[in-house]
């Protein structure tokens, strides 16, 4: 028997006392995931050292679990402290030349896939912006940012502000086309949408587990093609990141042919249990379900919404699980206060409201939402 989505809000206390609609900035994790992290430290405190066999085994299955997510390989899969170590290690990683160029709507971007690229100007490598007035980056606006010198394209999968969701599979095919690399900031769609690198032609992906996830800060996985992965090298290296990894009788400076060459030292156990058992929750739960809840819960907001008079974008064709709107008056500073003071999570970006459920979240709470602009005062 198929287990209700509604069932699952008992994993999430959090609900007891908020209306929790920011998965896009920080989301709430799960009974599951803190068991998860009880359970190791509990075995670490009583046990010490005994099982670090059973921890380690442990993390290749999570590894696997993360690979499952996106259809990549096992050994494709490394793990990462955040969004912005994984992308920090492909943009240092890679061999570049003066005068080779990284294609980014700079502009648009969070950040975290922004100055990584930046940072490359003093080996001679320009950012040329990629153009996107309507808040979403299209195959078009990519097309007409490459030049010879371009190696790479980086790219969120959903845009952070807008909620744009790119078109990842036009895209890569692109990229594939013109012999240029495409890396992903996958944070805002992993755990959301469904993504597969593969099918995508994605080269590198970064993602931290502390969003749609449903993990916790500080952990999270870079994907590496395996065809690409000679090609990056590991800007920081040590016990772990070679083949006879767990002899320390001798050294042998030998590089793992496979992504856990960029783990460099001990492994981040803590971080690792979480992301597991956040993992196999969305794969108990299953992504195609998820999408469809989640794409259920923005519809019901927009039509709400909109019938407020409010301002309400992306379009559901270029949604993933962000929805932001302006009220009508524009006071969008002010109703944000308004509704954390009555303790509706949620973010301000550029301006505009940001809206972001996820699938245990019930049609009732977004009525809720458009129920509490509605009576706004202001």
């Amino acid at each position: 028997m198929t287990r209700s989505l509604e069932s699952y809000r008992a994993l999430f206390p959090v609900l007891q006392e908020q209306l929790y609609l920011n998965h896009a900035g920080v989301a709430p994790t799960s009974l599951r995931a803190a068991e998860a992290v009880r359970g190791w430290m509990d075995d670490l405190v009583y046990h010490g050292l005994k099982h670090e066999r059973g921890w380690e085994a442990h993390c290749e299955r999570v590894r696997a679990l993360a690979a499952r997510l996106v259809n990549a390989e096992p050994g494709e899969v490394a793990f990462v402290r955040n969004t912005s170590h994984g992308l920090g290690l492909v943009a240092e990683g890679l061999d570049w030349k003066p005068g080779d160029e990284v294609a980014v709507a700079a502009s648009l971007e969070y950040p975290s896939n922004v100055y990584p690229w930046l940072h490359l100007k003093d080996r001679g490598v320009g950012v040329r912006e990629i153009e996107a007035p309507s808040g979403g980056v299209t195959p078009e606006a990519v097309a007409a940012a490459l030049t010879p010198r371009t190696r790479l394209v980086a790219l969120s999968s959903v845009q952070f502000a807008t909620g744009y969701r790119t078109d990842l599979d036009a895209i890569g095919a692109l990229c594939e086309r013109a012999g240029v690399l495409f890396c992903v900031d996958g944070i805002q769609s992993i755990g959301c949408v469904p993504v597969d690198v593969k099918k995508s032609r994605i080269h590198f992906l970064s993602a931290d587990s502390h969003k749609w996830m449903l993990g916790i800060a500080g952990i999270g996985f870079l994907y590496v093609a395996k065809d690409v992965l000679p090609r990056v090298r590991p800007v920081l290296v040590g016990w772990r990141s070679t083949t006879d990894a767990w002899n320390f009788n001798r050294s042998h400076f030998e590089l793992r042919p496979d992504a856990s060459k960029f783990e460099e030292g001990s492994a981040a156990y803590t971080g690792i249990y979480a992301l597991g058992a956040a993992l196999e929750l969305l794969e108990e739960v299953g992504l195609d379900a998820i999408e469809a809840r989640i794409r259920g819960l923005l519809a019901r907001l927009e039509e709400g919404l909109r019938g407020l008079g409010c301002d309400v974008g992306p379009a559901p064709e270029h949604r993933a699980g962000i929805l932001t709107f302006l009220p009508p008056r524009g006071e969008a500073r002010a109703l944000s206060t308004w509704l954390a003071e009555r303790d509706v999570a949620h973010s301000l970006r550029r301006g505009r409201i940001r809206l972001s459920p996820h699938f245990y979240n019930l049609p009732e709470e977004m009525d809720r939402l458009v129920e509490l602009v509605r009576t706004y005062p202001g």
